[in-house]
């Protein structure tokens, strides 16, 4: 049986934490960022916990992940 192949665009944007929770970026944060409000950008800053239904999705997606 040959081994499984990881999704390689979830790959790039999915992490994993120390506690083996799935993490990701959060949208909207890639350009044009000087016509939103400070309040909307700090509102897309840091990571966010992958949860529920995405998570079964992710780990479809990335077998090997560990999340």
């Amino acid at each position: 049986m040959p081994k499984m192949k990881s999704h390689k665009g979830a790959q790039k944007r999915i992490g994993v934490t120390g506690g083996g929770k799935a993490v990701r970026v959060k949208s909207w944060r890639g350009h044009h960022l000087e016509l939103k409000s400070s309040r909307r950008t700090r509102r897309y800053a840091g990571k966010a916990i992958v949860t529920g239904e995405s998570l079964d999705q992710v780990r479809r997606l990335l077998p090997y992940l560990g999340a």
